[in-house]
């Protein structure tokens, strides 16, 4: 596979900092395991970056000059950077992008990147996500199943809407399903973020809703093509689905927050309340870290200190 196009930055770029860069995003590809919207994003950023230092320096920079960077240079172009479409949580983004390519360059040119490394990202809030009250879940897939005047595209929504919440898949993971994993397992075995695999067992809902939909859909199966069928036959996409869910708080009075994505958001709350183990929600979700799946399930401090109170050998 070809590396990202950096056609737009070559003017600003010298050769063997393109070059450096073409490299290291093929090595996170590679060995990495980064997904594409991650290596678009790394490209964008670092390539930015890149062009920012020649004409903050006033001619290209060569491996040689950009190993040379100062703590002065990091400001000006976080300076530059920053602006109204560009906040904190952004910034940060860039920075850690930036980061993750100089800790790879100074290894393999034998530099020290102490000025980037210690450059400070902007202070921002982390949202934590909303997740839905279990009433108001049930009450989007009960208006979404009687929104269309299609019941087969009904059925669709409906299978879609039960996979999110009854087995916390990501959009991506539900609308990435074929044909081929019809009529729907016990077991899903899905591939996440940066080819990340987990098992996530099926509901018998969520088979039911699948099934449901699989007998009212016009469209012929194919083994490798989409499961879940737009209007006229080709893979459904994230925005219709998305679009269906608006349409559906709007009816119900419901905020904004209530997206394809807060529907995963309650998969992960709703079983923690019902006193599901944290590692094995998190195995669920398919997040690398515990602590990505504890800002999910809106975790605090209190709630996980009862738990160790009540389960670690020593608490009594």
């Amino acid at each position: 596979m070809s590396g990202p196009d950096l056609s737009e930055s070559t003017g600003l770029i010298s050769p063997a900092a393109r070059d450096a860069l073409q490299t290291w995003l093929e090595h996170q590809r590679a060995l990495k395991g980064a997904a594409e919207n991650t290596i678009t994003a790394y490209q964008g950023d670092v390539a930015d970056f890149l062009a920012f230092m020649t004409q903050h320096k006033a001619q290209l920079q060569g491996l040689g000059a950009l190993a040379k960077i100062t703590i002065t240079d990091m400001r000006a172009w976080m300076a530059r950077t920053r602006g109204p479409n560009v906040g904190p949580r952004s910034m940060a983004r860039k920075l850690s992008a930036v980061k993750a390519f100089y800790r790879w360059l100074a290894e393999r040119e034998g530099f020290e990147p102490t000025a980037v490394l210690s450059t400070r990202a902007p202070k921002y809030q982390k949202k934590l996500p909303r997740p839905l009250a279990v009433d108001a879940a049930k009450a989007l897939i009960d208006c979404v199943e009687i929104q269309s005047d299609r019941p087969w595209v009904a059925a669709r929504d409906v299978a879609v809407l039960t996979l999110l919440w009854g087995c916390g898949l990501r959009i991506s993971e539900a609308l990435g399903l074929k044909g081929r994993d019809a009529p729907l397992p016990d077991t899903l075995r899905i591939v996440g973020k940066g080819g990340k695999e987990r098992v996530v067992p099926v509901l018998p809902a969520a088979r039911d809703a699948v099934e449901a939909y699989c007998r009212l859909c016009p469209h012929p199966p194919e083994a490798d093509g989409p499961l879940f069928r737009a209007i006229r036959g080709g893979a459904l996409s994230q925005r219709a689905i998305a679009q269906v869910m608006a349409d559906a708080r709007m009816q119900l009075g419901l905020p904004a927050t209530a997206t394809p994505h807060a529907m995963r958001h309650s998969f992960a709350t709703h079983l923690l309340d019902a006193g599901g183990d944290l590692r094995a929600i998190q195995e669920l979700l398919g997040h690398a870290s515990l602590s990505t799946t504890q800002a999910y399930t809106a975790v605090d401090t209190a709630r996980l200190m009862e738990v160790y109170n009540r389960t670690h050998p020593k608490a009594g």
